[in-house]
C-alpha cells in the first residue's frame, strides 16, 4: 500500500499581533504618565530708596569659638570659658534684647562641648535666632 506523504507544514510564529500589542502598552503608558508640573511664582519685589544698611549697624550677637574653647564675643575676648563668664557676656551685650540674632561661629576642631555650651547660654537667655555658621562644602570628584 501506498500512502500518500504529507508536506510538513512549516512552523512560524506571526509576530504582528505581538508588535501590535507592544505599540499599544506604549501608547497607553505614554497616555497616562504623569508628568510633574512646577509652578514658579513671579514675584515683584517692592522698591525703596533707602542706604542699605552696612553690617557694623546691624546688631547682633557673635559668639566665635576657636580650636582650643577660648570664645570671643564681637570680637571681645573673655577672660576664661566657663559658662557664667560667657553668659555675662552676652547679657551685657544684649542689653535685655532677645531678639538679637545669636550666630555661633566654632572652628572645625572645637570640642563638642564649647559649642553645645554656647547653644545652652543662648537657650537660657531666652535668644530664638540661633544661627551656626559653617562653610560650603567644595566638590572633589
Amino acid at each position: 500500500m501506498k500512502f500518500k506523504r504529507q508536506r510538513s507544514q512549516e512552523v512560524a510564529v506571526d509576530l504582528t499581533p505581538l508588535i501590535d500589542v507592544v505599540f499599544l502598552l506604549l501608547i497607553f503608558f505614554m497616555v497616562s504618565t504623569t508628568f510633574t508640573r512646577e509652578s514658579h511664582l513671579q514675584v515683584e519685589l517692592p522698591e525703596a530708596s533707602g542706604e542699605p544698611v552696612s553690617p557694623s549697624e546691624v546688631r547682633q550677637i557673635d559668639v566665635v569659638i576657636n580650636a582650643e574653647g577660648q570664645y570671643l564675643l564681637n570680637d571681645q575676648a573673655l577672660v576664661n570659658n566657663r559658662r557664667e563668664t560667657l553668659e555675662r557676656g552676652v547679657k551685657e551685650l544684649a542689653e535685655g534684647d532677645k531678639s538679637l540674632p545669636f550666630i555661633i561661629t566654632a572652628d572645625a576642631r572645637t570640642p563638642h562641648e564649647f559649642v553645645v555650651r554656647a547653644m545652652d547660654v543662648a537657650g537660657r537667655l531666652g535668644f530664638a535666632k540661633l544661627s551656626i555658621t559653617t562653610e560650603r562644602e567644595t566638590e572633589t570628584e
